[in-house]
């Protein structure tokens, strides 16, 4: 791709081509829609930069850290809820600052089309007080980019850019440049700005709020943040996706897009309201931009109108401010479609076995929290990442081990690396009792099967030892670790029914690769024999997508879904199902 040159641009790939013409030298991330494509696309460049899938974004984040200490422009990527996992470290590198520039990309779901909360990352930089910048489209996302390394060295802080679902996915036409090849800085060593004892972190304290005053004045100059003036009876301040939603629907009205969003530029905020009748506010999840003009006594409107959920639309906003009845048809035609285990996947095996044994399950984060519904129906909690150890721990603790022996924590081999591990060790430490399920299909599958620290290859393709999932149970001390084929369906029951009986800790290794992977190839597919089939049902348990019900009651396979996993014969005792080799 040459300098120049106009393409159409994911998102997420214009913030890589962002950070790759910044200079950026090294990148860590975890998986985590709708971050996850940032990544994937840098690592194209990797013959000018490091980048790394971490095992959590903690982890990312500090590695981030260490580059820019080392005098590197560095950077992570997360999704919101990685934003908690990260918060750690942010909280005290905002008070450290930065040598070579230091930015975190934290992608929200308004929406929630792929998370567990709301939760609105701008809430979290102002209590950390680290400045966010936030995109409105591809070209913007790249330059915001490139322009959060420039305000990171500048200010001497770490720099959010924050992004959403909607401009993550979303494609747009982005004029590509030459990387800047930015010297490396020296190391100087300085123990009162980088050791944060209370001594030194008093002081870095106060040097955090005098950045953030000098942040608020200046910023009232820069580009990203500008007042566009037409009609005066509204104006309307807004960012982000939702300033192109203003944009349509209110055509005629004066706006002040900001690009910097904390701190606010406040000077430029009170000479715009003081030019408009009516002010409004728009913006998406909690009132982080409302509260604060309000705070500074100037009128405005917004959440009253608006609403603090989901993501907004230009049809919304005209039917708020301008009193537009906007009919939305919703086509009748079109059947629920609920998320569901794709055929062959290992997890449906292991969730029959369960919910046959009438088995509870502690989940966690993964294409496993699709257990919860029906007809499987076993996943009975989903908190966070690594939660379901923990939880099944908490529940051993507060009733004892009788009232879990129906109950085991389920997580994926990903999610293991990524804190479950950290549960597991408290529960040895801690004495617990239980039974946990770690369902390695040896992949995130999740977002779109990336690689760990369990799988022996890297982001950048090279290939590793991996991390033996059953040797590092071992290593803690648990005796009984055992692994088993996710379809043996009889073996599993077996060691189900021993482990959750047991007064020991046990852990329960499922191993079997994702049906996507194709690492195991297809040799077959299942056919249904209706002559023979006794129209018991037993098949459909599972609810594999491939199975359908005939209207005479008997069942067949679809073999354009069919994966050949033998799951559905393992369970008919009639031999109503047999397999056919592909030719």
């Amino acid at each position: 791709m040459s300098n120049n040159e106009k393409i159409m641009m994911l998102g997420n790939a214009a913030i890589a081509r962002g950070a790759y013409e910044a200079g950026v030298k090294v990148s860590a991330a975890y998986p985590g829609t709708p971050s996850t494509e940032i990544s994937e696309n840098l690592v194209q460049y990797k013959d000018k930069l490091y980048c790394e899938w971490s095992p959590n974004e903690k982890v990312a984040t500090e590695v981030a850290i260490g580059a820019s200490m080392a005098g590197v422009r560095a950077m992570c990527s997360m999704k919101h809820v990685g934003v908690n996992v990260a918060s750690d470290p942010l909280y005290t590198v905002s008070y450290i600052g930065v040598t070579g520039g230091l930015v975190m990309v934290a992608a929200d779901d308004p929406g929630m089309y792929s998370s567990q909360n709301e939760q609105d990352t701008r809430m979290v930089a102002r209590a950390a007080h680290v400045p966010v910048l936030e995109p409105s489209d591809s070209q913007e996302a790249k330059d915001m980019m490139k322009f959060a390394f420039d305000l990171s060295e500048k200010y001497d802080t770490p720099v959010i850019l924050r992004t959403t679902t909607r401009l993550a996915h979303s494609q747009g036409l982005v004029t590509l440049e030459d990387r800047v090849e930015i010297p490396d800085k020296e190391y100087e060593r300085d123990i009162a700005k980088r050791v944060m004892m209370p001594a030194m972190a008093k002081g870095r304290h106060i040097v955090v709020e005098e950045r953030e005053a000098r942040l608020e004045a200046d910023s009232c100059d820069f580009d990203i943040n500008r007042v566009e003036m037409r009609d005066t009876k509204i104006g309307v301040i807004a960012s982000g996706i939702p300033y192109l939603y203003v944009r349509e629907a209110l055509p005629d009205a004066s706006t002040l897009k900001l690009g910097l969003v904390n701190p606010l530029p406040r000077k430029l905020i009170e000479d715009f309201a003081k030019k408009v009748d009516t002010l409004y506010i728009v913006e998406e999840l909690d009132p982080l931009i409302e509260l604060q003009v309000r705070s500074w006594g100037i009128s405005c409107i917004g959440k009253e109108i608006f609403t603090v959920q989901g993501e907004y639309s230009a049809n919304m906003l005209r039917h708020a401010i301008l009193k537009e009845k906007t009919e939305v048809k919703s086509p009748a035609s079109v059947p629920n479609r609920p998320p569901i285990l794709c055929p062959g996947c290992p997890h449906r095996s292991v969730y029959t076995v369960l919910n046959k044994l009438k088995i509870h399950a502690a989940g966690d984060i993964g294409c496993y929290t699709l257990g919860a519904v029906a007809p499987l129906s076993v996943i009975d909690t989903t908190v966070c990442m690594g939660s379901s150890i923990s939880t099944l721990h908490g529940m051993e603790k507060a009733r004892g081990k009788d009232y879990i022996k129906n109950w085991v924590a389920v997580i994926g081999d990903s999610t293991f690396m990524h804190t479950g591990v950290n549960s597991l060790m408290n529960m040895v430490y801690n004495q617990g009792t239980g039974t946990v399920m770690i369902l390695d299909n040896s992949t995130t599958g999740m977002t779109g099967h990336q690689d760990h620290a369990a799988t022996g290859k890297t982001l950048q393709g090279d290939t590793v030892p991996a991390i033996s999932i059953y040797h590092l149970c071992r290593s803690m001390g648990i005796e009984t670790v055992v692994e088993v084929d996710a379809f043996d369906i009889e073996t599993l029951e077996k060691t189900v029914k021993e482990c959750t009986a047991s007064d020991k800790l046990c852990v329960i290794i499922t191993k079997s690769p994702c049906v996507m992977l194709n690492q195991k190839p297809i040799t077959h597919r299942c056919v249904s024999d209706p002559e023979k089939c006794k129209k018991c049902g037993m098949c459909l348990k599972p609810g594999c997508p491939a199975i359908t019900k005939r209207e005479d009651g008997t069942i067949a396979i679809d073999d354009t879904l069919c994966n050949g996993c033998d799951l559905c014969k393992s369970l008919c005792k009639f031999g109503a199902i047999e397999d056919t080799p592909l030719k």
